[in-house]
Formats: C-alpha cells, structure tokens, sequence
C-alpha cells in the first residue's frame, strides 16, 4: 500500500516520524508505505489540487491513495474555510468522483493536536499555564493553535519544526485522538485503508 500525503509544511513534517511509529504499533506486517508532499505554506487548491492528486494517483510508481491534509486556519482573510467540515466539502468538489482521494482538516490548525499533551508543551516551555479549552478544536481563527502556543513558549519563541517534534516525543497519538476529532479521522482513514480498525 502507498499512501501519498499532501500537506502543509514544517509541523506535519516533524509529525511524520511519530505517525509512523504509530501506525507500526497497529499495523504489523500491513504497515504502507507514506510518501510525504509537504508544500511551504497551503496545499493547492481548486484545479491545482486536483491535479496534483490524479497525478499521484496515475503516476509511476502510482499511489493507492492520496490524502490531503489541511489546516482549518490558512492565515488569509477572509479565511479560506469555516471549519474542518467545510474544507472537507470544498476538496471533494474540487476533486470529484475520486474514491481513492481522501480528504482532511485539522481543527483549526495542527498545533490542536498538540494540545492534549499539555503537560509536555508546559514541561518544555518552563510554564505553569492552565490548558485553554477542555476541547483542543475550539481554539479557533482568533487566535488559532499555533499563536497560543507562542504565548507559552516565551523563553524561546515555538518554532513548528523542533518544538512539534520535541512535543510529540513519546506520547501516543491515541491520546490525541482521543480529543480531536480531525486527527482521529485522518489516522482511521489510513487503518482502515490498510486493513486494520478505525479509532
């Protein structure tokens, strides 16, 4: 199974090693292959996106799938999407009538994802500071995931790439899923492409 991931940069690139680390502990033996398509800044959109994806998806060697991760918060305004379900709805219209095309949003941006591991970002922040929702997928265009991470780490500014990473380290992405509903999705779309249970 190959699996070709779009997505947006610097955080989702530090996410990967940890993806796979999580999908070997559910997929012995079935475990894909998970090509990387990081862009600097957005994926494509519109035409661009869809023929990125049908190129993946006919090229040689061709991918079996191709995910497309996004986040919710794109930084434009207005913003480019409601919310997770609405950038969803506008990556199937603009990638139609393609089964092997998955599309995915984080809610509002990936940093939620980081969230629940809250005793990590404080321990490595050097903060004492309460969580800022029960729900991680709350924090919203306002002042999305990222930007309230900044607020933490104000010894050293969060930088995506080493801090995400640094978070990650030794957490299970289970937890994660546990309270936001995007990720939960995207990893069970790659479970039960593979063969294996959703979350």
């Amino acid at each position: 199974m190959r699996i070709s991931i779009l997505m947006e940069g610097a955080t989702e690139r530090a996410f990967m090693p940890h993806l796979r680390a999580f999908l070997q502990t559910r997929l012995a033996g079935q475990m894909p292959r998970l090509d990387p398509f990081p862009f600097d800044g957005r994926i494509p959109k519109g035409p661009e996106l869809r023929r990125r994806v049908l190129k993946l998806l006919n090229g040689n060697p061709a991918s079996d799938i191709v995910i497309a991760l996004t986040d919710v918060y794109t930084g434009t305004t207005p913003p480019d999407f409601e919310d997770a379900a609405d950038a969803i709805s506008k990556m199937l219209q603009w990638v139609p009538d393609e089964p092997r095309f998955f599309p995915h949003a984080a809610q509002f941006d990936f940093e939620a994802w980081l969230l629940p591991f809250w005793s990590r970002i404080t321990g490595l922040a050097g903060s004492n500071r309460a969580p800022f929702a029960a729900n991680p997928e709350t924090v919203n265009h306002n002042k999305p995931p990222a930007h309230r991470l900044n607020e933490i780490f104000t010894k050293r500014k969060y930088v995506k790439p080493r801090d995400a990473g640094r978070i990650l380290e030794g957490q299970n992405l289970a937890d994660s899923a546990a309270q936001c509903a995007s990720l939960k999705a995207f990893l069970s779309t790659i479970l039960t492409q593979c063969g294996a249970p959703p979350l």
